[in-house]
Formats: structure tokens, sequence, C-alpha cells
């Protein structure tokens, strides 16, 4: 782990001498990544810094602990006391730091939740998910902007799609992808029967060209006339966009826009979108085949929460964390669930880099 530490500190140092030549200066596309990866690099080394400044403070301490001058030895292990402790915060701080950055942390997201098993009551669970989320986008200053919606006709939501832009959007929603299950009274039931109805989510990093490339040859494009409220275009014009992908069947349609140039675009951002998740799947399942004891796969499939209108509970299965904060979470104050699973996932990944560590400290050894 030192020996990383040392590496990574030198690189820090490495490019901050770069920076202040005049090559890299002169070439803006090389100094801005310059630039990016010293950002990323100086949380780690700055603690790494303070941790061996701790260090040398412990070493100082215990020379005074073990003088003759009785008063001295007292304050010198009171001192001792609080830099052990210190020390091992910034050292539990450092092995969280190593722990791999998710590369679309930063992304923006495309955003679907769709109705399941439950008929209406699925659709309006669908509706108050998209309403939830949507609070929460507006607490976070995101930006969110409707792709496509299907209203069920009874003031549900049978699929919506937003995209959804700003700071770290990725990092905060990616555990959000999954079955959300539902338990309550519907008000259509006259002999107060509890119904469970199930709405999926997914979110899907938003995928840029350059993360994937759609080839012309491998899309079918059709065109039709647009559906539902819209003025007079609707059934006049042919500018609804249905992309087929080829290659792997995935089919997107859109509508919502008057103009087909539009609505094309839009469907091409769902459709990347889409092809990057399946990449990203087949990376997390060739992970999973090999780490047999990691929780979760990652699938969509799993039924990942609870929401208990009744006695007012909300159960997160993965991570067995449960809170009657119910009303305020579908106002959308979310955040303490997102940081619980965060937090549980993130001790995840740490423990495995405490693992990987301590077997390369193993096999290291003569």
């Amino acid at each position: 782990m030192f020996d990383k530490l040392n590496s990574v500190e030198a690189r820090y140092e490495e490019l901050m001498a770069r920076l202040g030549t005049a090559e890299l200066q002169a070439d803006a596309a090389e100094y801005r990544k310059a630039a990016k990866t010293l950002s990323e690099l100086e949380p780690l080394v700055r603690q790494f810094r303070l941790y061996k400044t701790v260090l040398q403070g412990i070493e100082g301490a215990q020379e005074l602990a073990s003088g003759a001058d009785a008063e001295m030895r007292a304050l010198a292990e009171e001192e001792l006391t609080a830099l052990r402790e210190q020390r091992d915060a910034l050292m539990h701080d450092l092995k969280v730091l190593l722990v791999p950055k998710d590369p679309n942390d930063e992304k923006n997201v495309i955003l679907e939740i769709r109705a399941g098993t439950g008929g209406d009551e699925a659709a309006l669970f669908a509706a108050e998910l998209f309403r939830m989320y949507s609070r929460f986008a507006e607490r976070q200053r995101w930006r969110l902007d409707l792709l496509s919606s299907s209203d069920s006709g009874a003031g549900g939501l049978k699929e919506v799609i937003v995209s959804i832009e700003g700071q770290g959007v990725y990092s905060r929603l990616k555990y959000e992808s999954g079955v959300h299950r539902v338990q309550r009274v519907p008000a259509t039931e006259a002999s107060g029967r509890i119904h469970t109805s199930t709405a999926t989510v997914a979110v899907l990093p938003e995928a840029e060209e350059v993360d994937i490339q759609v080839n012309e040859k491998d899309l079918r494009v059709d065109t039709f006339c647009s559906s539902g409220p819209g003025g007079q275009s609707v059934n006049t014009t042919y500018s609804a966009v249905r992309l087929t992908h080829l290659p792997t069947g995935l089919v997107v349609s859109q509508q919502d826009e008057k103009s087909q140039i539009k609505n094309r675009a839009k469907a091409m951002k769902v459709l990347r979108a889409r092809l990057y998740e399946m990449e990203l799947q087949k990376q997390q399942e060739a992970i999973a085949r090999e780490r047999r004891g990691q929780v979760g796969t990652g699938e969509r499939s799993e039924k990942i929460r609870t929401y208990n209108f009744p006695q007012s509970r909300i159960t997160d299965h993965r991570i067995n964390f449960t809170t009657h904060r119910l009303s305020d979470v579908m106002e959308g104050d979310i955040a303490e669930l997102l940081d619980q699973v965060s937090s549980h996932y993130n001790a995840e990944k740490l423990r495995e880099v405490t693992m990987s560590d301590a077997q390369e400290a193993e096999s290291a050894r003569p």
C-alpha cells in the first residue's frame, strides 16, 4: 500500500513540474488532461503527506515519553493518544481514497421508469417515483429534460424517460437501478386489502459519441405521425422517429418534439446510453462470475427496495436498511437512502482493496 502511495506522490510531483513547462502550456489539450489528473490525485497526496507528518509527530512524542521528566512524560503520553487516533483515521481515509473510482461517476444519466406488475396501481407508483426523483433533482439543482413519456390514462405513467444533467449525477443515482416494490391499499380497493405492485428503474450513464460509436448502416430509421397531445402537427407530419439498432435489436421511439431532427437526436441519446449500459453489464457479469462472494450482481431484475405505505416504512433489501420516513422520501428527500447504499458498496470495495494489499504483501514475503 505504501509503495502505491509513494508512486502516486511521485506522479503528482512530476505533473506539478510539467504544468510549469512552456511545452505543456503550449498544448491546451494536454495541459487540461494533466491538470485534471493532478486535481484527481491531490486529495490522496494531501492525506498521505498529513499521515507522514503525524507519524513524525508520533516518533517525537515517543522520545519525550521515554524521558526522565515525569510531567513531560504525562504530556507526551496524552499527545501520543491523540496522534494515534489521528493516524488511524487518516489510514482509513487513505484506504477509501485508494478505492478505484468509477469512470462514469461524473456522467449525466438517462433515467427510465416503467410500471411493472400491478396494472393501474403500478402506473401510479411509477408516476410517484418519477416525482420523487424529480424533486430530488431540483434539490440538487440538476437539470431534468423529459425525453419521452406514456400515460396510463388513470393518472399514472406506463413509462417515462428523462435526461438528468449536473455534477456527479451518476455517482448519486447509480444504485437506484432495479425493481421497486410498493405495498398499500389502492384507492379503488373496497375491502381494504393491501396490494403489491412494482415499477422498474434504470439509471444509465449518458454515453457520448466517443464512448459508443453507432454506425448508420446498423440503424433502421422509421418515421411516423406522432400521437397524443401536440396540436396541429399530430397525425399530419411524420415527425416521430423510431430507431432500430440491427445488431442488438434495441428499439427506441421518440415523438415528444414537433421536429423530426430533434426527435432523432433524443432517440440517439437514449440508444447510445442503452448500448453503453449493455457493455457495462457484460463487464459486471464477468466480474460477478469471478467473485461469487460479491453482494448483488447489479442486474435490474433484483428487488432492491420496498415502500410499505400502511407502516410508513421503506426497506432497502440489499443492505437491510429500514427507515420510517416514507412521506419525506416520496417528496424527494432520498439523500439518506442514497448515502446508506453508497456507503455499503464503498465498504465492499474497500474490503477488496484491503484483501488485495494483504495478498500482495503475503506473496512478497521471501
